[in-house]
């Protein structure tokens, strides 16, 4: 069984920082990408940013220059340092990992259970 635990939400007030950690563990033979997405209410989750094995990542544009995505694959973890957070930035943050648990096994998305991120004065 794979696991994804997520940790780093909170409160925090407009243009404050928060960073969001993420690690897989369990049976894991070997990780593609790792995301972050989140779901305001009312609305369909989004994709927040991806980074790939080898580091290429992509954001969202609403998120772009605030927003830092990495990862350590020696941990199979990754992070989302939130800089200049605004309101509509709210939302449940999930975490996402692209992975293979056995070497002839296939890729399948894995998510964790969600932190709560809210920015409010």
């Amino acid at each position: 069984q794979v696991q994804l635990v997520e940790s780093g939400g909170g409160l925090v007030q407009p243009g404050g920082s928060l960073r969001l950690s993420c690690a897989a563990s369990g049976s894991i033979f070997s990780v593609n990408a790792m995301g972050w997405y989140r779901q305001a209410p009312g609305k369909q989750r989004e994709l927040v940013a991806t980074v790939t094995s080898d580091g290429r990542s992509n954001y969202a544009d609403s998120v772009k220059g605030r927003f830092t995505i990495s990862r350590d694959n020696a941990k199979n973890a990754v992070y989302l340092q939130m800089n200049s957070l605004k309101p509509e930035d709210t939302a449940v943050y999930y975490c996402n990992s692209q992975l293979r648990s056995n070497r002839f096994g296939g890729v399948y998305d894995y998510w964790g259970q969600g932190t709560q991120v809210t920015v409010s004065s």
